[in-house]
């Protein structure tokens, strides 16, 4: 047999096998049976054998491949990972609609579709290809699984049709376990001694991180795909027909989709779901409500977290009844203060209940919720326990109302409750309290990226008293190291080398470092890019804050309070002296400012991504933009635009191309 003829097989084989998955793992209608698959797929892997140069990533054979990962990359999302606004209130579903028909003023048809309990992920094609799949992670970054996803049969790892439209796509889906897969697994890992998952979302994040696509495979993961971020193009004006049409070329996608065209066919869909989910074989814990079309999501938008064209309604969960022994308080990793409810044991949803949060002290005071009440309590999304409502003719006298503390119950600094915010915190960022948790975050890849410090190892520096605030990290020596369990020598090294490379680390990356409450990534960006110094931002008022793009009061008010903190200031002086970097390593352009101008991006842009070319703006002062509006300043397009040029073009908006806007700082003015 020569190469050509041995190309011709392989291809047809692959063609044949490809058909066979999409109707055995997604549609549920095989075509042959298991033995007529076997040897389709035995003629493949012996002719790829014979003609190894003819193998390819997409073949069918190399879904398990490779050696086990040393670890995930990270990989920057086209288009930011947002997670949904939820709703346990129908009223907050009309609600919805209320606010969704009063920017669009007109009608509006809504997607309706099961919101299954699994991982999201963003999967990418070109060329119809399989390029890579990741994580949420922190919405705009997130972990590189490709090899783990590659694993999951009933993933196409070509898509099989000849749109061009729907060759080059982006995709979103949820990866989960199966209700069946979730219990042999569990009971494998209890005849071995392994502590079993909690649920089938749990296992199914777990699964996923996993660093051997192997054992992935074994333990039988499936996806739905529910969410195309941005048109195809083309006749794609409606998310409902994109999914449609995906379903038919290859993707399992999310089952039962209705397009509802009234709320109230919404609510009857919610109706008819409560109780059906649960013969489903897999968990479902709500519906997802999304505007169909396209350009109407455009005009609607998002916040910083969530869009505003989608909801998702939650169904309640059980609820059993139950004593409040006593109420205390606990500090987060963030200096949150939570109220927690001691209860008396009750079995609720599978496990044994015996403490709820309270979330804050508006919660305590609306519910009236007192030591010794009798109180309903459930699963918030049937996982976290939750207080819903207290039996008030129950009480017998005997009830203590509950007084929230004037300091942190750890450190006795005192804590501070910011105008607009709900919860009191605790901002001294030495408190041990939120130390083992700040830790983490301050060694993190996106904060000081020191590698080797893990759960296990903040916990024996920490326990040992070797590390009490962060600038105790960069005094931490080999000697001392290797005393502690589980780290020999060579560990030891390595991480100390870690540590000294880390104080290179930029301001952006020191200042996520901290972990000022509010202040993500692209806040530290911003601040950066407006104050250039820590001691600029400490000298600071209020309002110099709130008169940033992007950062709005509540964020100016953490800050402030963060910097009234003794400990908190002579945390940054320490790390000063240690050689950290306080002060911006560029300096903001006078003549290239955007200062004051939004801009808005459109389409795939050839030399850049989205969050780079973001973050060029902010570095010269301007506010990049998610929506077209009129104040919008400039719309900047790359291939493949869609609605947001159109609606660009109608409200007169100044319109560059990618490389107009690259030249307009180069000449720096605007025009």
């Amino acid at each position: 047999m020569t190469v050509a003829q041995a190309k011709k097989g392989i291809t047809r084989l692959r063609k044949q096998i490809d058909k066979h998955n999409y109707h055995y793992y997604v549609l549920n209608d095989p075509l042959i049976s298991d033995y007529e698959y076997d040897l389709l797929y035995k003629n493949l892997e012996s002719l790829e054998k014979r003609f190894p140069q003819l193998i390819i990533p997409e073949s069918p054979t190399q879904r398990v491949g490779g050696a086990p990962l040393k670890g995930f990359k990270t990989v920057v999302h086209k288009t930011k990972m947002l997670s949904l606004d939820n709703t346990y209130s129908e009223d907050d579903v009309k609600e919805f609609d209320k606010r969704v028909k009063k920017v669009l003023k007109h009608d509006v048809n809504y997607e309706v579709t099961l919101k299954v309990d699994g991982v999201a992920v963003a999967l990418l094609y070109k060329d119809g290809k399989l390029v890579f799949g990741s994580t949420r992670g922190d919405g705009l970054r997130g972990d590189d699984v490709t090899q783990n996803l590659r694993t999951i049969r009933s993933l196409p790892l070509r898509i099989m049709t000849g749109d061009s439209a729907l060759k080059n796509i982006e995709v979103r889906g949820e990866v989960f376990l199966p209700v069946l897969s979730f219990t042999k697994l569990n009971k494998e890992r209890e005849d071995s001694g392994l502590p079993q998952f909690v649920n089938p979302r749990n296992a199914a994040a777990g699964t996923l991180k996993l660093l051997a696509a192997q054992e992935v495979a074994r333990r039988g993961l499936d996806i739905f795909i529910h969410t195309i971020p941005r048109s195809p193009g083309g006749s794609y004006n409606s998310h409902y027909k994109t999914l449609k049409a995906l379903g038919k070329n290859g993707f399992k996608t999310i089952p039962h989709m209705k397009l509802c065209t009234s709320v109230e066919q919404v609510h009857d869909y919610i109706t008819e779901w409560q109780n059906k989910r649960k013969t489903l074989g897999y968990e479902v814990d709500g519906l997802v409500i999304k505007v169909d079309s396209y350009e109407q999501r455009e005009l609607l938008g998002t916040t910083m977290k969530s869009p505003r064209w989608a909801i998702a309604y939650k169904y309640p969960a059980c609820q059993v009844k139950t004593k409040v022994i006593d109420i205390i308080v606990q500090v987060g990793r963030t200096g949150r203060i939570t109220p927690v409810a001691i209860l008396e044991p009750v079995f609720l949803s599978g496990s044994t209940i015996s403490r709820a949060t309270l979330h804050n002290e508006d919660e305590i005071k609306k519910k009236d919720i007192r030591m010794n009440d009798l109180v309903v309590i459930e699963k918030g999304g049937e996982v976290i326990p939750k207080v819903v409502s207290v039996a008030k003719n129950h009480r017998t006298g005997r009830e203590e109302a509950f007084k929230f503390p004037g300091c942190c119950p750890v450190c006795r600094e005192k804590i501070v409750r910011l105008p607009h915010e709900a919860d009191w915190r605790c901002v001294n960022a030495s408190c041990p309290a939120q130390l083992k948790g700040a830790i983490l975050h301050f060694t993190s890849r996106p904060a000081m990226d020191i590698e080797g410090f893990g759960d296990v190892l903040v916990d024996q520096l920490v326990d040992a008293g070797l590390v009490k605030r962060f600038d105790d990290i960069y005094r931490l020596k080999k000697d001392l190291l290797v005393k502690l369990e589980r780290l020999a020598e060579k560990s030891a090294e390595n991480l100390v080398r870690s540590i000294e490379q880390s104080k290179d680390r930029d301001f952006t990356r020191v200042l996520y470092g901290l972990g000022i409450p509010n202040i993500g990534v692209n806040c530290a960006n911003i601040l950066v890019d407006v104050f250039g110094s820590i001691e600029a931002m400490i000298n600071a008022e209020v309002e110099e804050y709130e008169e940033i793009n992007g950062i709005g009061n509540v964020i100016a008010e953490s800050i402030i309070n963060y910097f009234k903190s003794k400990h908190n200031l002579k945390l940054i002086n320490e790390l000063k002296k240690i050689g950290l970097h306080f002060v911006s390593g560029h300096k903001r352009a006078k003549i290239n400012s955007f200062r004051g101008k939004t801009f808005v991006f459109t389409g795939e842009l050839s030399s850049v991504n989205r969050s780079e070319v973001q973050t060029v703006v902010r570095k010269y002062g301007g506010h990049p933009g998610t929506t077209v509006s009129k104040k919008t300043d400039y719309l900047v397009y790359g291939s493949k635009t869609g609605s947001k040029y159109k609606r660009a073009k109608r409200l007169g908006i100044k319109i560059l191309s990618e490389q107009e806007f690259f030249d307009l700082i180069k000449k720096g003015r605007l025009l």
